[in-house]
């Protein structure tokens, strides 16, 4: 247990320098390989004008780099607040064992980090949703997928 407070320190640690630096918003991750980090991150939104530079997609790009793979088989993520969606579909699509998260979203909501529009935005149907989606050249993007599924040297992930 002292280990994962120890690793959960570190993500908290990482919140709260962005609290002095303001180079986004309080929120810090890393991720773990056999006892080790393996990647660090912080929420980079305001510096670099990059909506999605959120603390997990940060520490999720650095860990992948250094592990050379697109995946984070064997791994676990820390992170000082719940995922968002954004976060939480990156952190399935890279496939750690487990995650531990401080603060959660109730928490981030008091701030003014309120994702419940998102969440409801997802169960919405395409239809009833804020942002208009409209379909277009359907046929021509699926023949892709098709094309895909007949590769003989694809890397499947």
């Amino acid at each position: 247990m002292e280990e994962k407070n120890q690793f959960m320190k570190e993500a908290i640690r990482l919140a709260g320098e962005n609290l002095i630096s303001q180079k986004g918003g309080p929120f810090g991750a890393v991720i773990v390989k056999n006892g080790e980090i393996i990647g660090r991150g912080a929420n980079t939104v305001v510096e670099g004008n990059d909506p999605t530079a959120h603390a997990e997609i940060n520490a999720i790009r650095e860990a992948c780099t250094n592990l050379g793979s697109y995946q984070l088989d064997g791994c676990e993520i820390y992170t000082s607040c719940e995922p968002c969606p954004m976060c939480l579909g990156a952190i399935y699509w890279a496939r750690p064992s487990k995650i531990y998260f401080a603060a959660d979203r109730h928490d981030a909501e008091m701030a003014g980090f309120d994702d419940s529009l998102i969440y409801q935005e997802i169960k919405a149907p395409i239809a009833d949703r804020q942002i208009p989606l409209e379909q277009l050249m359907k046929a021509e993007a699926a023949e892709l997928f098709q094309k895909w599924n007949n590769l003989d040297k694809k890397v499947e992930y």
